[in-house]
């Protein structure tokens, strides 16, 4: 029987999350997209709190332009509330989404707000 969408990406996910975790010091940036919205957070597994959290939902975020510009915006947004926590690197987890489009500009917003992956 053929896997939904979503359970391939589920299945994807349980795999990478398997070899990445987050700590205080080194938090993982966790994204999920929906077909309208894009969301970030740093968490930290080994205490289970949520350390920044920012998405396109957000009055602060500039979300103006293409879906791909806006997850920009976020990643830029998410990186500057890490900074304000004193956040400077971290694991880019992508959720089980493929590393293209809205996730990679996400991650790039994110490098140019000064987060190190």
């Amino acid at each position: 029987m053929a896997l939904s969408k979503l359970e391939k990406r589920i299945r994807i996910k349980r795999r990478v999350r398997g070899k990445i975790s987050g700590s205080s010091e080194l938090p993982r940036l966790s994204v999920y997209k929906s077909n309208k919205e894009i969301y970030a957070q740093l968490i930290d597994d080994k205490n289970g709190k949520t350390l920044a959290f920012a998405s396109s939902r957000e009055k602060g975020v500039d979300a103006k332009g293409t879906k791909t510009e806006v997850s920009a915006a976020v990643g830029k947004a998410i990186a500057a509330k890490a900074k304000a926590a004193g956040i400077e690197s971290i694991v880019f987890d992508r959720n089980g989404f493929v590393y293209h489009g809205r996730v990679k500009a996400l991650a790039d917003g994110a490098r140019e707000g000064g987060l190190k992956f």
